[in-house]
């Protein structure tokens, strides 16, 4: 195990803490901006689509750059990173409130409205970028045994479902400019946590020699494409991630619509991001007894099987969607844990654990980018091309919501098992066991 004292409590608590605030800002992104430029604005959802899908890519596009500036931070000095993460979240804090609280000469003009917003995103999204990126390679750098590697990641993603609860609740309680306010505190007190483990931030003692071929370490460096388990892991993240992405975005309207129900939002989220948070030891256990991809395919599958039963719903089944929330969070709680506690073993698996965690986490975060975009570009455009309409009760509507809402996040799911155990059949990496 590399690090001192990486995998204590202690420690794993004040590095994941920052999670909190980072998932406080992607919640509101993909879930609650859609609505409320639709009902606030009258902004129409194609519209909204297309303009997620092209400043999150925008995004993604620069994220690879991003990560290989990280690296160059952390070959100076971890303390580095950790300003460039500071200056990165006063930004983020900025852009957020902004996002909210368009000034009232832009409402009054679709196009400066629309330039705001796209304005707002790109500096959002950007900081968040380079925050997020520092933080999961400030971990990945520890290595550790796949039991270790997935306990730490744990602990972060245990803190972002704590900020993704709040970022559910806080909006309804008090108000979004509240909210802004609540983001800029939880980011300082997660970059102050943070600092108190640079004295556990050293380098590893021992690196695993790679066992697969690779390429030289210095094309590998340049280039994480040059790591063929990157490659495939990567893909199997882009189908779950979006699998994941689309219900996320199209929660609110399928429960006002649908349902019928939207009392019920907020105990929707509530007892999904619950679930996943109980759920994450679990995973922990579980993976300790049949490794980190075979514990995946399970989460994946248990999420299929509760969500198939989506398009069965209408009016009147708010305790039957409860029932899958539950059962669907569990399954997340996998897809939390397991993802990056596999990526920092394939980097540190093909020799490059302390040079290049920058490199793979930038091309990581533009594929969650990715994820976000697909779901916004594709099932909110396709619902406006089956004729759905906002607060339209009809059968066809609902119908329409239903499918796009039910079907095609299990047909991804189903393409992201299928990926995953063709991975793990030509990368024993990808199996978790190294």
């Amino acid at each position: 195990m590399s690090g001192t004292g990486v995998h204590t409590h202690g420690t794993g608590w004040r590095y994941g803490l920052l999670g909190l605030p980072l998932a406080f800002v992607s919640l509101p992104l993909y879930v609650t901006l859609p609505r409320h430029y639709a009902e606030q604005y009258a902004v129409p959802l194609g519209t909204l689509g297309v303009l997620l899908l092209l400043t999150r890519l925008l995004d993604a596009v620069l994220d690879p750059r991003i990560g290989h500036w990280v690296d160059q931070l952390f070959a100076r000095h971890p303390r580095q990173s950790w300003v460039a993460a500071l200056l990165a979240s006063v930004l983020m804090a900025v852009g957020f409130a902004a996002l909210w609280t368009p000034p009232a000469d832009v409402q009054d003009t679709r196009i400066h409205l629309l330039a705001w917003l796209a304005g707002a995103l790109v500096v959002t999204y950007l900081a968040y970028s380079l925050a997020s990126m520092v933080h999961q390679a400030w971990g990945a750098r520890w290595g550790g045994q796949p039991e270790q590697r997935a306990r730490l990641v744990a602990w972060r993603e245990g803190a972002a479902l704590a900020g993704v609860l709040l970022a559910s609740i806080l909006p309804a309680w008090l108000g979004l400019q509240a909210t802004s306010v609540a983001l800029a505190v939880a980011l300082a007190l997660g970059l102050w946590t943070l600092h108190q483990t640079l004295a556990a931030h050293v380098p590893a003692t021992a690196t695993a020699a790679p066992t697969e071929p690779t390429a030289s370490t210095a094309v590998a460096q340049a280039t994480p494409w040059r790591t063929p388990a990157f490659v495939a892991l990567l893909i199997v993240f882009l189908l779950n991630g979006t699998a994941s992405a689309m219900p996320a975005t199209l929660l609110p309207f399928f429960v006002r619509d649908t349902l019928q129900a939207p009392i019920w939002e907020p105990l929707f989220l509530g007892s999904y991001f619950l679930a996943a948070a109980f759920g994450l030891p679990l995973w922990v256990k579980l993976i300790q007894r049949i490794g980190l991809a075979p514990a995946w395919l399970l989460g994946m599958g248990l999420s299929v099987l509760a969500f198939c039963a989506v398009p069965l719903l209408g009016p009147g089944d708010a305790l039957a969607f409860e029932a899958i929330c539950v059962l669907t969070g569990l399954s997340l709680g996998a897809d939390l844990a397991i993802p990056g506690a596999l990526l920092t073993g394939v980097i540190h698996h093909a020799g490059l654990g302390q040079q290049s965690e920058g490199r793979f986490f930038g091309w990581w975060t533009a594929a969650t980018k990715l994820n976000l975009a697909l779901a916004s570009g594709l099932a909110l455009p396709l619902l406006a091309w089956v004729g759905y309409e906002t607060g339209r009760h009809t059968p066809d509507n609902q119908f329409a919501m239903a499918l796009t809402y039910g079907l095609l996040p299990c047909v991804f799911k189903l393409l992201a098992a299928a990926a995953l155990w063709r991975a793990m059949r030509r990368h024993p990496v990808l199996r978790g066991q190294a």
